[in-house]
């Protein structure tokens, strides 16, 4: 089965179930290349961009959740996700952007990670992305939407310590190929993440991948 999709997610009200969608994930965070980490963290925040010109992704699952973390003053608060998780992904000419705002004499500034240009995408293996907002054309084979979270098989399963319904809402398929990805997320935790050509730069302003 063969499914294909175009919009964006924008999470507003979010029980601990996620909203029924065909809407996938993209994915990109961090430059991780240490092995797995922890199986839950509070995330920071500062939410980040992300942006690709192709994914494509084998073992694909998605299930809502809630991240845990703090505000940029110390406050705790929560936020709504769609976890997206691959067993395998290759993700060609990726962006990534955070801005931290109200540095004194500074005001904002930019980091900016870009890697997986010149033919030689980036590699990942058991990845999980926390996204908050996605927009990109998506083509799913062997889909299955309305799966039970705890039933998940085709890719990896509810991550270790993520604050899941597993009796909610989930959907997986054999694999995704997203292209002109753009999305908005809080966290991303691999196995493995190899970023071939990586350059990473700072910069005072707003400059953010899109």
């Amino acid at each position: 089965m063969e499914s294909q999709v175009r919009g964006g997610t924008r999470w507003k009200r979010f029980a601990v179930v996620m909203v029924p969608s065909v809407a996938a994930t993209a994915c990109i965070g961090i430059a991780l290349a240490q092995g797995a980490l922890a199986a839950s963290f509070s995330v920071s925040g500062q939410s980040f961009k992300v942006s690709a010109d192709k994914l494509v992704g084998t073992g694909f699952s998605q299930y809502g959740a809630i991240d845990s973390g703090y505000t940029l003053d110390g406050k705790k608060t929560a936020h709504p996700v769609a976890v997206s998780a691959f067993k395998s992904a290759s993700i060609t000419n990726m962006c990534q952007s955070v801005v931290t705002p109200n540095i004194p004499l500074l005001g904002s500034v930019s980091l900016t990670l870009k890697a997986g240009g010149g033919g030689t995408p980036v590699e990942a293996e058991n990845l999980y992305i926390d996204v908050e907002d996605l927009s990109a054309d998506a083509t799913f084979k062997g889909i299955d939407i309305g799966v039970a979270g705890k039933d998940l098989n085709k890719g990896p399963g509810i991550k270790d310590g993520d604050s899941a319904n597993p009796y909610g809402f989930a959907q997986q398929a054999e694999s995704a190929t997203l292209t002109d990805v753009k999305q908005t997320a809080w966290a991303t935790t691999a196995g493995t993440f190899k970023l071939s050509g990586l350059k990473m730069s700072l910069s005072t302003g707003v400059k953010e991948c899109y």
